[in-house]
């Protein structure tokens, strides 16, 4: 069974972005040091365009061989006419609303967006799953998620996007490893407690 990872930038008090999704604060943060650990450790995660702008093409995935993000995520790359962000990997976007995807690589999840993730856990594969976010979808995955890779930035936005967008229950997980860095990001992993 595969794991899916929600892989997530986070200010100290839980949101992943403002209150119109956006996440630019994060940006001053990634610094050399915190760059060098995204290329060696979840290369994946970097964007196509990224990629392409830091001469970063040959890049082999880590971890993920298949991103499933919301649709408020999606509509930042699609903004900038970009349909593929994640072209290295499979991508799956969760929507309601979108009718037709605008990419051949990228699937739109418009129904069941559990039993389709757990469908996709299921596939034999050497990779994880990586929940890029929103939200919301992470708040509807939250009982599938077996693992929280938290790159939390010394900041608080006080209001915003929480982690997980609707209720849920009390859910434990156990701390795997902590890393730091001189700017005062941590990256906190964590994998669900049996």
């Amino acid at each position: 069974m595969r794991k899916l990872t929600y892989f997530v930038a986070v200010s100290i008090d839980g949101f992943i972005g403002g209150p119109d999704g956006d996440a630019g604060m994060f940006m001053p943060y990634v610094d050399e040091e915190f760059l060098g650990f995204l290329k060696g450790e979840y290369p994946e995660t970097i964007s196509a365009e990224g990629r392409r702008i830091l001469g970063l093409q040959d890049l082999k995935n880590r971890h993920f061989d298949t991103v499933v993000q919301g649709r408020a995520s999606y509509d930042l790359a699609l903004a900038t006419d970009i349909t593929s962000p994640y072209g290295h990997l499979r991508e799956y976007v969760a929507s309601r609303t979108l009718e037709k995807s605008p990419d051949p690589n990228v699937e739109i999840i418009s129904d069941d967006l559990v039993g389709r993730v757990r469908e996709l856990k299921a596939k034999d594969s050497e990779f994880g799953i990586w929940l890029c976010g929103g939200s919301k979808i992470a708040g509807e995955l939250v009982d599938e998620i077996d693992e929280l890779v938290l790159k939390t930035y010394p900041v608080i936005l006080g209001s915003g996007m929480p982690m997980f967008g609707s209720p849920l229950a009390v859910d434990a997980f156990t701390l795997d490893s902590v890393r730091t860095f001189a700017n005062g990001v941590l990256v906190r992993t964590y994998s669900r407690t049996a």
